[in-house]
Order: C-alpha cells, then sequence, then structure tokens
C-alpha cells in the first residue's frame, strides 16, 4: 500500500489543486485516464473555439454584403486549421507531460483507477490510500440506445478533433450547445449539416428568444430538425441512413450522410472509478453527491467539476476546485455560490447568458423587471447591420438587483461579462450602469439600453 498526502482524481481543473499541493511539499498522487489536461484542452472548450474562430470570419464575410461589402471566399484551408489547433493542444498537453515527469514527489499514474474500500484506490498492480482525495473525474459522451448506432462508428466530442477531413454530410444528434457550435463549424466548412434533436427547441436551456433565434439563423445553413426521435441507423457502404419520427405527429422522414456525431448529452464517469466501494453516494445519475463545501458523505473526501453533475464549464470547475481546495487545505471554510455562473455558446449567432432566465426567476417567486433591447437600437448595432441581436435582463423588481441576462448576437460573451462582475459586487444592482458613462458609440450600449426599457408584465415588452 503507497500512502500519499493527497490523491487527485482527474488531471483537468484537478491539476490546480495537485499544483498547489506540490507547492506545500504534500506528496501527492495524480490519477489520469486520458490525455494531461482533461476535457478543456483536449476535447473541449480550447480544440472547439479554434475551429469555431475561422467559421465565424466565414459567417461575417458571407453576410458583409448588407451593409455595403460584398466578398468572395476564394480558399478555406482545413489543414491549417487543424495544425493550429493541435499546435497549442499538443503544445499544452507536452508541458504539462514534462512537469508531471519530472516532480519526483507527484505519483503520476496514467491509467484508470477504482475504489476498492474506505480512501483507498486500485490503480494498476498497485494500491494507494490518502487521508484527503479529490475527485473531478470529469464526464464522458453517452450514447442513445438506437438501433444500429453503435456499429455505425460514430464521432463523438471525444473523438471528432481526430478527423482528417471534412465530410461531405454530417448528421448531429441533439440540440444543445456542442450540436450548435459543431453544426456552426462542419456548415461553415462546407459540410451538409442536419441536426435532429429531441427537444422541441434549439439550446432548451437559453431564455425562448434566444433559442428562436438561434433556430431562426442556424436554419439558413444547417437542416434543423427539432422535436424528432431517431428510430434507427442503417450503415451501408459508405452512408448512413438515419430514419427519425417526429414526436407529436408521428410522421417519418430520413436523411442519409457520411458521418453522424452524436451530443445528445454525458454520463458520469464514476461507473470507471466505482466510489461506492469507498462508501461515497451519487445520484440516480451516477453523479457524486456533494454539499456546499463540496464535500462528500465521506470525510475527507470532495468532489468537483463535470462529475458532481452541475455547471459542467471549465471556468466553473476552476472555481470550485479553488472552494474544495480552501475547505480541504485553509482554515476558513468557503460556501459554493453559484448565484452567477456564466456561460457562453459559440454558435452562430454566439450566445452568453449568466443567472436566471425570466421563467425560473417568476417561478422562484421574484418580483421581477424585464428589458430586452435590440442591438439596432444602438448606432453601433445598426452600423454593423444586425437586425436581430439583442440583450435581455431580468431584475428584481423592489432591489434593483440583476438577477440574470442573456445576450445574443457578435461579442455576447464579451457584453455579458461586465454584468457577472456586477452580480457579485456590491448589492448587485445595476445602478452602477446607471451612474457610469458608456463609450459611444459602442456595443455596450445595447446592453445599457436593456436596463433603459425594463417593464414588470410579462406581455409589455417586445423584441
Amino acid at each position: 500500500m503507497e500512502q500519499y498526502d493527497l490523491i487527485v482524481i482527474g488531471s483537468g481543473a484537478g491539476m490546480n489543486v495537485a499544483d498547489r499541493a506540490r507547492q506545500r511539499g504534500l506528496k501527492v498522487a495524480l490519477l489520469e485516464n486520458g490525455p494531461l489536461g482533461g476535457t478543456c484542452l483536449n476535447r473541449g472548450c480550447i480544440p472547439s473555439k479554434i475551429l469555431i474562430h475561422p467559421a465565424d470570419v466565414i459567417r461575417d464575410i458571407e453576410d458583409a454584403s448588407r451593409i455595403g461589402v460584398s466578398a468572395k471566399i476564394k480558399d478555406i484551408d482545413f489543414n491549417l486549421v487543424r495544425k493550429r489547433m493541435w499546435e497549442l493542444v499538443l503544445g499544452d498537453r507536452k508541458g504539462m507531460e514534462r512537469a508531471v515527469e519530472s516532480d519526483s514527489g507527484l505519483g503520476f499514474f496514467h491509467l484508470t483507477g477504482h475504489f476498492i474500500g474506505p480512501k483507498t484506490l486500485q490503480v494498476g498492480d498497485k494500491q494507494i490510500t490518502a487521508p484527503k482525495i479529490m475527485i473531478a473525474a470529469g464526464v464522458r459522451t453517452k450514447i442513445p440506445s438506437v438501433p444500429g448506432l453503435v456499429e455505425s462508428d460514430v464521432l463523438t466530442s471525444e473523438n471528432v478533433f481526430n478527423i482528417e477531413k471534412l465530410p461531405t454530410e454530417l448528421v448531429v444528434f441533439g440540440g444543445g450547445y456542442k450540436a450548435c457550435e459543431f453544426a456552426h463549424f462542419f456548415s461553415a466548412f462546407g459540410t451538409k449539416v442536419t441536426i435532429i434533436g429531441h427537444n422541441p427547441r434549439l439550446l432548451p436551456k437559453e431564455e425562448p428568444e434566444v433559442s428562436d433565434l438561434v433556430k431562426k439563423t442556424m436554419s439558413r445553413y444547417v437542416d434543423v430538425r427539432v422535436n424528432q426521435d431517431v428510430v434507427s441507423v442503417e450503415k451501408g457502404w459508405r452512408r448512413r441512413t438515419i430514419a427519425f419520427r417526429e414526436r407529436n405527429t408521428g410522421q417519418t422522414g430520413s436523411v442519409e450522410a457520411e458521418e453522424i456525431l452524436v451530443t445528445t448529452g454525458v454520463k458520469s464517469n464514476s461507473d470507471l472509478l466505482r466510489p461506492e466501494a469507498s462508501g461515497i453516494l451519487m445520484d440516480k445519475n451516477g453523479y457524486i453527491v456533494v454539499n456546499d463545501y463540496l464535500e462528500t458523505n465521506v470525510p475527507g473526501i470532495w468532489a468537483f467539476g463535470d462529475i458532481i453533475g452541475r455547471n459542467m464549464y471549465r471556468h466553473t470547475a476552476n472555481y470550485e476546485s479553488d472552494v474544495a481546495w480552501s475547505n480541504a487545505f485553509e482554515m476558513q471554510k468557503v460556501r459554493l455560490d453559484e448565484h452567477a455562473v456564466p456561460h457562453a455558446v459559440f454558435t452562430y449567432p454566439q450566445v452568453a447568458s449568466v443567472g436566471m432566465t425570466e421563467a425560473e426567476a417568476r417561478s422562484k417567486g421574484f418580483k421581477v423587471l424585464v428589458g430586452i433591447n435590440p442591438y439596432s437600437n444602438c448606432a453601433k448595432g445598426y452600423a454593423m447591420g444586425d437586425e436581430e441581436s439583442f440583450v435581455k435582463v431580468v431584475v428584481q423588481a423592489e432591489t434593483r438587483k440583476i438577477l440574470g441576462a442573456s445576450v445574443i448576437g457578435p461579442h455576447a460573451a464579451l457584453l455579458l461579462q461586465p454584468l457577472v462582475y456586477l452580480m457579485n459586487a456590491g448589492d448587485q444592482s445595476f445602478i452602477p450602469i446607471a451612474k457610469s458613462q458608456t463609450i459611444h458609440p459602442a456595443l455596450s450600449e445595447a446592453v445599457v439600453g436593456a436596463f433603459a426599457r425594463l417593464r414588470s408584465h410579462e406581455h409589455e415588452h417586445t423584441h
């Protein structure tokens, strides 16, 4: 039995904790069964954005005619895009590998470990234990049980970045952020893309107005089919045939495609980890149950990141790693704060949101004011020829506290971010915006204008 001060399972946000522990001189075991850096670096945020930025440029060029600029795209060099993506991903990964290998106080186990008893794991032919354990082992793609799907060699977010040539046609299963981001990338690069989504809306967790505009815009470039069940997949010599059925009418259809990308959801990696052998509680979906301090039911074991099944974003996992570290190694206990978790969807148009939607705020009993403001209401939005993008804000009526906000359009993630800061400052109200000068003419005025248009009744505001 090898004894450590701390065992960290997962090298995504888990690496933050392992680094800090080593700086303190603690003896650390790090377990990782995939490439170092976890989901974000290897099969998530970073490679996808390197693919998506050129797709944004392509769409911007195509749309420029509305402001009097007609341009044609001469060539798209997918090999250069791929090369740039792998240079960054592999460069960062190799840097982490070198750091891990050169640290004699870090036991690195590059394989799948599992619990075999209280605070004890089997890792290959070794057994390891520690008084403190951090679980940040993430999730993986969940393949739905559709007849013929498993046999069809589908793409997932785990392997899609390995493709060396673009498919002529692609069917994307799902309607969430991965479906919308990949559909944007592939369609901009010339692939004929079909989205088949189970939910009646694309991006169903966003504000309904946001979902509607994403569907409307995406439908210009992608064959979007929502409210559908995939019935079967048949693998032919060079094509797969996907049969689907409309969930309300029962109307059936089919589409042929060279490749299928599955983005219908994820499953917890806890089935590989077997936490129950250490007495750790999980919910019905296999996500590890934690309290407001990220403690599991077993003292000395914390969990954070995707494996707790809450907010699956790397910036959130980084924040949670700070909370877990403080509660494990500092004198002061820190409670998890999830009231202002922001995220962005880098599709076309870009989407960003934070906090509650209008419906969520109303369902929780808040008396709310809602403001919706189109980009075109400010001079810069008009200059960009943007007729559809908008900002929506939800505010508590009595206190002027910002409860939530959504932006859909160019630079959505940038425009939203100042509101995240306000939601974490002072009384969390929008009053600093009202008191501040806003650069004119800039897109920031679209955000300010949303607060100027606050209304109390659900159907009083019109977009």
